[in-house]
């Protein structure tokens, strides 16, 4: 296989054959994830066709899925939500911190997207600030942005969450700047004790208003005394949470949450060889000190494992809590600019928009370096099937 394999090669390849074999357990989010992929750039979703001022190449620039979970899209939404978090960046040290589910609760969680996916944020996000807020570690109201990553590198289903978060934060009354020590964020093991406890508790309020179903090798958790047992195995269990040493400065916290924000399961970079059975592809062994290996899967078994991470309809990956929650995240970050004796920031250009879908035109020629000039659309053909790729999520 020449190189520029793409997942789409895969799906367009193997595609038919998946639906067919699993036909009776595809779900509607899996199929269109799997129809956007597969017509994205392509004539299906229209265009224009584009010259160069200075040589003449004509080329055609076919439109794009923005499906969230298309590799081929993630580019230009990553650089639009990243020009809008520029202007929030304080300066100050930003660590990065880690929360991850235990095995057995992450089969809870598969089966249970939304509902147990939404506690994973929120309990992470109470565990944060509740210790940030205790006046024993730092007695501050913090400020996160916090990132859902579902999978490892070998594709399986690993959830857990990515928090970049600001060194320090207001008092809790407002008057001042309140610094993490140099080096040091908050106590690992406290962080992990009571994010185990928050997440349980809000896991079993879940069970106990009937938001959570269960099926297969899981069926019998169905039953309370089933559930409260699995509860009291998990409360024994050291839950992982991971801090990494501080970023140096808000131009690498930018370029960090760029790497993170807007991935998908699995980079079209990774891929290597796609043959009549088999998918092989790039990743790394942490559990050998993160040395690269060659994974080779059955072309149905990649394709089970990307769609593994497929997240529900309106779901939001990335999700932002304390002093940069939505609501108040601008007057609260002139507060931390007043309390931080820095200037104000101008506000950002390129907030996202759910503007049109047809790519940028390159500014350049890509033989002679010429200005590229749009000629004209090219229309979608009439659709032959409900056209599962037009929504977005």
């Amino acid at each position: 296989m020449s190189a520029g394999l793409e997942v789409a090669d895969i799906f367009r390849r193997h595609g038919d054959a998946y639906r067919r074999s699993h036909d009776g357990h595809l779900g509607r989010v899996e199929r269109r994830v799997m129809s956007a992929i597969e017509l994205c750039r392509t004539a299906e979703l229209g265009g224009h066709v584009e010259a160069c001022s200075a040589c003449g190449l004509v080329r055609c620039a076919y439109n794009s899925c923005r499906n969230r979970h298309c590799p081929k899209c993630q580019g230009a939404a990553r650089a639009e939500w990243l020009e809008a978090r520029q202007a929030e960046l304080l300066p100050v040290p930003y660590f990065h911190v880690v929360f991850t589910l235990p095995a057995p609760v992450a089969e809870i969680a598969f089966q249970n997207k939304e509902r147990v996916y939404a506690i994973l944020f929120r309990t992470a996000a109470e565990t944060l600030r509740a210790i940030a807020a205790d006046p024993k570690h730092l007695g501050a109201e913090l400020g996160l942005v916090a990132v859902l990553h579902t999978w490892g590198q070998n594709l399986h289903h690993h959830p857990h969450v990515h928090c970049v978060v600001p060194g320090g934060g207001p008092s809790l009354d407002g008057s001042r700047w309140v610094a993490c020590r140099p080096g040091f964020f908050l106590p690992i093991r406290v962080l992990s004790r009571l994010f185990r406890r928050l997440f349980l508790d809000a896991l079993r309020t879940a069970f106990e208003a009937g938001d959570l179903g269960f099926f297969g090798d899981l069926a019998s958790l169905a039953r309370p005394a089933a559930f409260t047992r699995r509860l009291c195995e998990l409360r024994r269990v050291d839950w992982v949470i991971y801090a990494k040493p501080p970023f140096g400065g808000p131009a690498q916290v930018l370029a960090y949450l760029g790497r993170y924000t807007h991935r998908v399961a699995i980079s079209n970079a990774r891929l290597v060889d796609m043959t009549d059975t088999d998918v092989a592809f790039r990743w790394k062994d942490y559990r050998h000190h993160g040395k690269a290996k060659t994974m080779t899967l059955g072309a149905d078994e990649f394709i089970r494992r990307f769609l593994l991470h497929a997240l529900p309809d309106g779901f939001h990956r990335i999700r932002h809590y304390g002093f940069l929650a939505n609501g108040h995240r601008a007057a609260k970050l002139v507060l931390c600019r007043k309390l931080l004796d820095v200037p104000p920031e101008a506000p950002s250009r390129g907030a996202a928009t759910d503007g049109p879908v047809t790519p940028r035109p390159l500014e350049r020629c890509p033989c002679c370096g010429g200005t590229m000039i749009t000629l004209g659309t090219l229309p979608r053909p009439e659709p032959r099937h409900p056209p599962f790729w037009c929504d977005s999520s």
